[in-house]
């Protein structure tokens, strides 16, 4: 009871996630207290998710130019060039949500993933996803009731991946999903999305052009996924965690699916000046970082915003992160017609608003303003330099010849039938991976193939990650997810071109996790130098941990290469009888962090393999040059 009481008594500010320090800064910037609405808003574009307070100063160190790169960094979608097409790649997170409400959860990543591409302008055409789960079946660490509790998320992430994007007509075309004790507490749902616009129609997220109108298009607002980012995206689990379902958004994928072809349409009928979708934070974040990147201001009329739920408070509106919305700014004398085509299309809209001069944002309820802060100061949230500290590793020798359980034969079946090797199947055979007909090459092999409307090349896509890698040594184990990416687009024959990235960690304020933070950072920006792989955008999702467990380090790799035309990628599985068998690149005797060590021997000691960028490249470049020649009917990468 006196617990209970403490929190009654607790500053607002700090029930909303903001530290004293932090409501200081905005009582500095505003001149005065902010008063509810505000608050609300500060507390959601300052928190982790989306402020990225204790990431950017690493984050800025990775290499974001290429040939190929025509986006980069900061907008909804990376954007990179296909002979004569664009093409836009993204790939977000929806961990917590999907713990809480795992159907829901993942259904909104892909929606939301969806609506970040098209805020660039480009039709979606493929979707890929990483997953990693606890153990399905009991095992030492993992007792009858969280296996059960981890089948139920891992039937209800797939049911949502694949009922959602088969609804809105994206296929899943690839990905992996992996198992691991550390996964029990706080399962990873990344989600990647392609897309595809002409060259002269890349969009930005911006509000350009003081009395340009602001229209808000698509699903009705409600209350639920109020406070996800803050609730959800920037805390840890606790006992409480089921409390935290109402933060979980509520998806509809028939009207994302209205959402995309209108937003497309009018673009390409010349309406829209700029397009930012609703997604973290809602839109006081749309309406706040679209004003902030042009320079301007925007005053938007709460009243006008379609709703589902009577009653709903002012900070409520502004913060809630219901889905299937998109703000879109336009013309004063393009309203009529932008709001008529998306009434052709069935699809809610309202004129909310317009762009002004004053670099504020203004909301406005019944005649009285009801908010007003700069525009710029809510995505100028803090920044931290986070202290490190290195944890204590088991760093024991990795090989113990004596521990090696009975003859080769046998442990080669007790490995191929392991959760970690075994066929995933069962996961992709319940996405539609060929709707619009342009995969190519259908998930189970290396790397996605597919056909790029508009474009004599085709492209391969891919997502990997390593956690137990990186829980051994963060540093090595990032450039190994670089590298195995880079592996499996080169094995279909394709050149890499462009990295998106979803990085997954624990507790930012525990100097270890940060730590590993820091040091994947840095090992993955030296692999995507030396590999010729920009990063183009991706996400951060911080406290991913359950009490005082955080997950192994899992940052995850979403890669594109482009397969010029007239290649034709090799199968993954061997083609003909008698065809020679030929091992690129040399073995040595390293066993830290392998499915043998971890499922066999049941420990994660030791380091992981040695790796040489330098080597890397150049059996990249060997075996693209061979496929190109014809020389090879079939490959597949060793890791």
């Amino acid at each position: 009871m006196a617990e209970r009481e403490t929190r009654k008594e607790e500053p607002l500010h700090r029930t909303l996630g903001l530290t004293d320090d932090e409501f200081e800064r905005i009582k500095q910037i505003l001149g005065r207290d902010p008063n509810r609405a505000e608050l609300a808003m500060y507390s959601v574009m300052w928190s982790e998710h989306c402020s990225y307070k204790s990431s950017r100063i690493h984050l800025k160190s990775l290499p974001t130019q290429g040939p190929h790169v025509l986006v980069g960094p900061g907008e909804g979608a990376g954007v990179i060039q296909v002979d004569d097409v664009a093409l836009a790649l993204r790939i977000e997170s929806h961990n917590h949500p999907s713990f809480v409400e795992p159907v829901q959860g993942a259904a909104t990543g892909i929606g939301g993933v969806v609506r970040d591409v098209l805020s660039v302008g480009a039709r979606p055409i493929a979707l890929l996803d990483s997953l990693h789960f606890g153990p399905l079946q009991p095992e030492p660490e993992t007792s009858s009731q969280v296996a059960d509790r981890n089948r139920f998320l891992a039937e209800g992430v797939v049911s949502g991946i694949s009922s959602y994007g088969n609804c809105i007509g994206v296929p899943t075309v690839g990905g992996e999903t992996k198992f691991d004790p550390c996964y029990s507490g706080n399962p990873l749902v990344n989600v990647m999305c392609i897309g595809v616009a002409p060259m002269d129609r890349i969009m930005r997220a911006e509000a350009p052009g003081p009395g340009n109108a602001v229209l808000l298009l698509g699903s009705s607002t409600g209350r639920d996924g109020i406070g996800g980012v803050s609730v959800l995206a920037s805390a840890s689990f606790d006992e409480e965690a089921a409390a935290k379902r109402p933060s979980v958004q509520v998806g509809d994928p028939l009207t994302e699916k209205l959402l995309i072809e209108a937003c497309l349409s009018l673009i390409e009928k010349g309406l829209v000046v700029g397009i930012q979708d609703l997604g973290g934070a809602g839109l006081c974040c749309a309406a706040s970082e679209s004003a902030a990147r042009a320079g301007t201001g925007m005053k938007i009329d709460l009243a006008l915003v379609h709703r589902r739920e009577p009653g709903m408070e002012p900070f409520e509106v502004l913060t809630s992160e219901s889905q299937e919305r998109m703000l879109v700014v336009v013309k004063p004398e393009d309203v009529d017609a932008a709001l008529a085509e998306c009434e052709r299309w069935g699809l809610p809209a309202a004129s909310i608003g317009e762009v002004t001069d004053t670099g504020n944002l203004v909301a406005v309820e019944d005649g009285n303003v009801v908010a007003e802060v700069p525009a710029q100061s809510l995505g100028d949230g803090p920044i931290y330099d986070r202290p490190t500290a290195k944890p204590a590793l088991n760093e024991e020798d990795s090989e113990d010849p004596d521990a090696y359980p009975g003859e080769i034969g046998q442990v080669l079946l007790k490995l191929v039938g392991s959760a970690g090797i075994s066929s995933k199947r069962w996961v992709w055979e319940q996405y539609d991976h060929q709707v619009r007909l342009n995969t190519v090459v259908v998930p189970g092999h290396d790397a996605a193939v597919l056909r790029v409307p508009g474009a004599r090349s085709r492209i391969a896509v891919t997502t990997d990650g390593n956690g137990a890698f990186c829980q051994l040594d963060p540093y090595v184990g990032a450039q190994h997810c670089v590298a195995e990416a880079f592996r499996n687009l080169s094995v279909v024959g394709a050149e890499p071109v462009a990295v998106t990235n979803c990085l997954n960690f624990g507790n930012p304020e525990d100097p270890e996790v940060m730590w590993q933070f820091a040091q994947a950072v840095q090992g993955m920006r030296e692999a995507c130098r030396d590999l010729e792989t920009p990063v183009t955008g991706g996400n951060v999702s911080f406290y991913n941990q359950t009490l005082d467990r955080p997950i192994h380090p899992t940052p995850v790799i979403g890669m594109v290469g482009v397969i010029p035309e007239g290649i034709t990628p090799p199968a993954a599985g061997f083609a003909t009888d008698g065809d020679t068998i030929v091992l690129l690149g040399t073995t040595e005797d390293e066993l830290g962090g392998s499915e043998f060590q971890r499922t066999l021997l049941g420990k994660l000691q030791g380091a992981p393999p040695t790796i040489s960028l330098e080597r890397e490249a150049a059996v990249g470049r060997v075996i693209r040059r061979a496929i190109a020649e014809g020389l090879i009917p079939s490959a597949h990468d060793c890791s």
